[in-house]
């Protein structure tokens, strides 16, 4: 039997049903007759530097060669490769925390986008299956019907069982392709599992595959990589494979498989919570303004909650006593609908268009006074997603569905969920003490709201949580998965060199 059969037959030492085994080879199947196969294509590439990441991280960006370009080579000794795909924001959010934590520890970051490659068969299974996605988010906040009787059960219990995985591996075999001019023996973080699988299938020999979330599913493993996760009850529930096979007992992950890690946060927010905590408690106990910061994500989902939030948020602006600050990434549309339903909003609001500069300027001065409404709009995804990731640092408090954003060390209101998954993000702020419980309801939100606007104690009590979390390390999963990374490669160069001393 082949390395790739064996994957989707057998799971972590645990026999997959045939059933499962047929419809995962079918499944490939249906995506090779749709997309073409490409497994004799060779993709070769160049390190391009003309982007934010480079500018942010001296992080290249490996993309395709075009109209005969030169191919580039990775040679670099202190190169780490960063897997990552837009499904959402969250995964590209995982991956500039990687790259801002490679940087910070002396390491140079590559960023491999899967979706780079938009001739390849992989990256178009990517765009079919985000589009998918992207759709069942938008209608979940539109049908609480379809949410209760398809979404969630999907997000939660359908991609948990183990089957989930075993159909991933075999497709994720279609992938390999845009791998193959990547060196084996450089390190590699996938922030997606596919990210992660089609490493290992590729023949990548360091594949570190950092885990999202805080609820264990089946779809999130990549069997033959080392696993990371950011929660100590996440860590149990994947290392003993949870519930997912109710029909008989499973076999639990071997032990060097998978690390508890802690929160994956970008360096600069981890390396100034604490100045950034002092600098909000001191603006609003000096009488200054309450800021807001409200994140569109990237399945561009919530309008109509949002819209009902910046309403309430607009009373006090027109108080003088807020500011709000929205980034819509790359979704220009949800401003002009929030426009449109928000009363008053066209006569008090800023656009700042494509132009991260100003971003970076706006908070020059932190404590300077803002007012008003202002919105973020960046058609460049890396722009769009580190917009959120720059304006949180001087920001009192971020309004979010709980999302990865939930693990992030600033003040947080959650509202209502985009998948059932996402539940247990909120569960853990909101035991962290760094963000609420999730608010589902408008009602609950908005009294929410009330509450931290006009009693500085919960900024206070989240502050002091906040600090406390750096304290113990709750924010280091970047950093530590990096460091695995680097582990686990030296351990394999020492193991070689001792056998061929052997030999």
């Amino acid at each position: 039997m082949k390395k790739d059969e064996y994957r989707s037959k057998v799971i972590f030492g645990n026999k997959v049903g045939k059933f499962t085994q047929v419809f995962a080879v079918k499944y490939k199947k249906f995506f090779i007759k749709k997309f073409g196969d490409d497994s004799y294509v060779k993709y070769k590439v160049r390190l391009d530097k003309d982007y934010l990441l480079y500018d942010l991280f001296d992080c290249r960006n490996i993309v395709p060669i075009e109209n005969g370009e030169k191919a580039d080579t990775i040679e670099d000794e202190k190169a780490i490769i960063i897997g990552n795909i837009r499904m959402g924001y969250g995964h590209y959010r995982i991956a500039m925390s990687m790259a801002s934590a490679a940087k910070a520890l002396g390491y140079n970051p590559y960023w491999f986008d899967l979706s780079n490659f938009k001739e390849s068969t992989c990256t178009k299974i990517l765009n079919y299956q985000n589009k998918m996605y992207s759709l069942a988010s938008r209608i979940s906040q539109k049908s609480m019907l379809f949410n209760k009787l398809f979404w969630d059960p999907i997000s939660m219990n359908y991609y948990k069982k183990i089957e989930g995985h075993a159909i991933d591996q075999k497709t994720t075999e279609a992938f390999v392709p845009i791998f193959k001019y990547l060196p084996k023996e450089t390190p590699y973080i996938g922030t997606h599992a596919f990210c992660s699988q089609g490493a290992v299938h590729a023949g990548l020999k360091t594949v570190i595959n950092a885990i999202p979330d805080n609820w264990p599913i089946s779809i999130h493993y990549s069997e033959g990589s080392t696993h990371t996760v950011q929660t100590a009850s996440s860590y149990l529930g994947y290392k003993s494979l949870r519930g997912m096979n109710k029909r008989q007992k499973l076999k639990p992950m071997p032990a060097d498989s998978i690390y508890y890690v802690g929160h994956y946060v970008d360096h600069e927010i981890v390396h100034n919570v604490e100045k950034d905590c002092k600098n909000r408690l001191d603006r609003v106990r000096n009488g200054g303004e309450k800021r807001y910061l409200l994140s569109i994500g990237g399945a561009g989902a919530q309008g109509k909650l949002n819209a009902q939030i910046i309403g309430k948020l607009l009373e006090y602006v027109n108080k003088k006593s807020a500011a709000v600050f929205i980034n819509v990434g790359d979704h220009r549309n949800v401003m002009e609908y929030m426009l449109k339903k928000v009363p008053n909003l066209k006569d008090n609001y800023t656009v700042i268009d494509n132009d991260m500069d100003a971003v970076f300027r706006l908070f020059q001065m932190p404590n300077e006074r803002k007012s008003g409404v202002y919105f973020f709009i960046n058609d460049d995804i890396f722009s769009a997603v580190y917009t959120t990731n720059y304006l949180m640092r001087f920001v009192d408090c971020m309004l979010t569905k709980p999302s990865e954003l939930a693990f992030y060390p600033v003040p947080k209101i959650l509202i209502q969920r985009v998948g059932g998954h996402e539940m247990y993000g909120a569960i853990r702020a909101s035991e962290l003490g760094d963000g609420t419980y999730e608010c589902p309801s408008k009602k609950e939100i908005f009294a929410m709201i009330e509450h931290f606007h006009t009693d500085n104690s919960l900024l206070e009590n989240m502050c002091y949580h906040i600090c406390n979390n750096k304290k113990a390390g709750m924010y280091d999963g970047s950093y530590n998965a990096v460091k695995i990374a680097i582990k686990k490669m030296e351990e394999r160069k020492e193991k070689l060199a001792k056998r061929r001393e052997n030999q």
